[in-house]
């Protein structure tokens, strides 16, 4: 495989002749936001390897870019992603452990990248999200959708079990027995229900979700920054620690924050109803 170059232009794999192959995504920075569009309208944005391999790619390079503050993944056309294309399938060893590594050492990257980005990711989706296309809309930290969502975990209906995080990520959103419901199904949830079982955040018109969820992603990437890891970080942290121990952690992140030149301007804006200017120390 050739390196994966991500940067405003875009993020392209290097090909063995060092020619530049377009890989279905996109990565573009404006402002303090990055965008991250699935890009085979064609396909419903179903992935392949390398895609998946630049979709990585490109969330290390949005932690690594201390421009960039908030992360929007969103999908081209009229889906946000239908899985991955079975079609890429064929370059996976025919094996037991071939189809274990297919996982592992690709599809599982991006949820790994999710998990050490502290910046907030948002997904802003339209039309279908089905199986592991699902299940990376839930890896994100918000869920903004189009009225036309359909929404599936769908992999019982292919007679397999959900392969990229579906069956950790669902209860935590809907409670073990819905979740159940819908892994074992594999039915469609529409705009309506997504939102009352609090898969999504907000619903919005179809023309209207992308710009409504960029503009939130620019509210947050105005705020102070550490202090915005360190929410994201008890969030996520709470999934899997006691009370004391969180009380422990937030009692530590209280007092390092309160020492901040972020903290001090924070308090300088409110009390002169002005935005604030912060530079995460």
């Amino acid at each position: 495989m050739g390196t994966v170059a991500a940067g405003g232009g875009g993020v392209t794999t290097g090909s063995s002749d060092g020619s530049p192959e377009d890989v279905g995504l996109r990565y573009e920075v404006a402002g303090a936001v990055a965008r991250i569009t699935l890009d085979r309208p064609r396909r419903k944005n179903a992935f392949t390897l390398a895609m998946v391999d630049a979709w990585a790619e490109a969330l290390r390079e949005a932690a690594r870019d201390d421009a960039v503050r908030a992360v929007v993944v969103t999908g081209a056309g009229d889906a946000f992603c239908s899985g991955v294309d079975l079609s890429a399938l064929a370059e996976v060893e025919d094996t037991p452990i071939g189809r274990k590594r297919m996982l592992t050492d690709r599809v599982h990257q991006v949820a790994y990248a999710l998990a050490d980005l502290d910046k907030p990711v948002l997904a802003a989706m339209r039309g279908v999200a089905v199986g592991a296309g699902l299940d990376m809309a839930l890896l994100c930290d918000m869920r903004f959708a189009g009225r036309s969502i359909r929404l599936s975990e769908g992999y019982i209906k292919v007679g397999l079990v959900p392969g990229d995080g579906g069956a950790w990520l669902l209860p935590r959103l809907v409670g073990p027995a819905k979740a159940m419901e819908l892994l074992m199904t594999g039915d469609v949830v529409d705009a309506d229900e997504a939102l009352r079982l609090g898969l999504v955040n907000a619903v919005y018109d179809d023309d209207e979700v992308l710009d409504r969820t960029v503009a939130l992603a620019t509210r947050l990437a105005a705020a102070p920054p550490v202090q915005i890891a360190m929410i994201k970080r008890l969030v996520r942290s709470s999934e899997r620690i006691d009370l004391r121990t969180h009380y422990d952690m937030v009692s530590s992140h209280f007092g390092i924050v309160s020492a901040l030149e972020d903290h001090d301007e924070a308090q300088a804006a409110f009390r002169d109803k002005r935005p604030g200017e912060y530079h995460g120390r």
